[in-house]
């Protein structure tokens, strides 16, 4: 089969696009077609209403059902559920996409429902060759958008058929043409953590933040998973998790995409860079017996609230500290804050921790070793010298 798209398909598929499509508690009607049901749970979605970008209920009533009190609430519960089964970022991820390629649909007078795979591949490459000097999204930014695309679809009962030869041609030819390696940050040694926490005052706001820090790097933690903590179990609603102090260490049990999965902190040799110590000394003085572990303080610093602290603190946080601390002070400021973010916590201890890769894994979460790996493969970088080896 060519690789070359059909003209004569476009052009039907505009002509097809004249009609406007609803849809009404899963099904597919077109403008002159009439809802089967009337009542409150039958919902509607306009193609070029953006009412429905921020948020896909696809949970309804079967059209021959009748709504009740009982099933009203189980719809409800049900679309908790739904929007549940994906982490929180993946779902303002996903909208975000969905917002983007209904307002591009609307400016070249189409609609995104139907999903039409030509109009998609034509999508893709307004994204990664725009018009009008448009910055061009990078490779997986684009299979991102195709992801976040594929799950809406699949959320309004459609299914987008992401080998179709429109959509899997055009993504091949982006990757193959404008296709970079990945843009690793920089990891965190274990020297930078000592410099960070060193930089960091002992005011009550420099306790929490020494915390993050450290314990954040200790347990390799995302910075969402840092900031969703709780001091006990089910304490808040939006909990990702809990910790518990031992004397041996701290114990961090955490939600995953699978399941739960425990995260073991072990104390260190100083209290200066113990992360044990340090969560210890937070949650003393700061007052922190229920609720989230890390919290917002009041304006003067001398009090904690009760607000959760937002994942973006904890790269705020980390290119401070890294300035504050003098890290890569050979570079300009702006490449130094470009080198780090959040993740640098996360790479650091994959990078310096000279253990077995299979504590490494474990402790990242990872579901493969060669993730792991390659992060080592940046710590073994020229730690074998073949050139010498070979005798040159």
């Amino acid at each position: 089969m060519s690789n070359k798209f059909a003209l004569s398909d476009m052009k039907g598929y505009a002509a097809e696009q004249s009609q406007k499509y609803r849809f009404f508690g899963g099904k597919m009607s077109s403008n002159n077609e009439k809802p089967t049901s009337t009542t409150s749970n039958t919902f509607e979605v306009s193609p070029l209403d953006e009412r429905d970008q921020e948020e896909c209920d696809g949970i309804a009533l079967p059209s021959h059902v009748a709504g009740s009190g009982t099933l009203d609430r189980l719809v409800d519960t049900a679309r908790g559920y739904a929007k549940a089964s994906t982490a929180q970022n993946t779902n303002k991820a996903y909208a975000a996409d969905w917002k983007h390629f209904a307002r591009w649909c609307r400016l070249k007078g189409t609609d995104p429902l139907p999903p039409s795979p030509e109009m998609i591949g034509l999508y893709l490459t307004d994204l990664a060759a725009p018009a009008n000097d448009a910055p061009a999204l990078t490779v997986s930014t684009i299979d991102r958008r195709l992801c976040g695309l594929a799950w809406n679809y699949a959320q309004r009962g459609f299914t987008l058929d992401r080998k179709n030869r429109h959509i899997a041609t055009v993504l091949a030819g982006i990757k193959r043409k404008h296709g970079r390696p990945p843009d690793q940050k920089e990891a965190i040694l274990p020297e930078d953590i000592q410099a960070m926490v060193a930089a960091l005052p002992y005011d009550l706001r420099g306790l929490r933040d020494r915390a993050i820090l450290l314990l954040g790097y200790a347990g390799g933690l995302r910075r969402s998973e840092v900031v969703c903590l709780d001091v006990h179990k089910d304490d808040t609603p939006d909990s990702g998790g809990w910790v518990e102090v031992f004397d041996g260490g701290a114990l961090l049990t955490l939600s995953a995409k699978t399941g739960w999965r425990e995260v073991e902190v072990g104390r260190g040799s100083s209290d200066q860079t113990c992360p044990v110590h340090a969560l210890e000394q937070w949650l003393h003085f700061a007052k922190v017996d229920f609720g989230p572990v890390f919290v917002r303080t009041s304006r003067d610093g001398k009090r904690a609230l009760e607000t959760r602290l937002s994942d973006k603190h904890v790269a705020r946080l980390i290119k401070t500290t890294v300035l504050k601390s003098g890290i890569r002070s050979d570079l300009p400021e702006k490449d130094r804050l470009a080198l780090f973010s959040g993740h640098s916590l996360r790479a650091g201890l994959a990078s310096s921790a000279e253990v077995d890769e299979r504590y490494v894994q474990k402790q990242l979460g990872h579901a493969s070793a060669e993730m792991t790996r390659r992060y080592q493969r940046r710590r073994d970088r020229f730690r074998v010298n073949l050139t010498r080896a070979a005798g040159l």
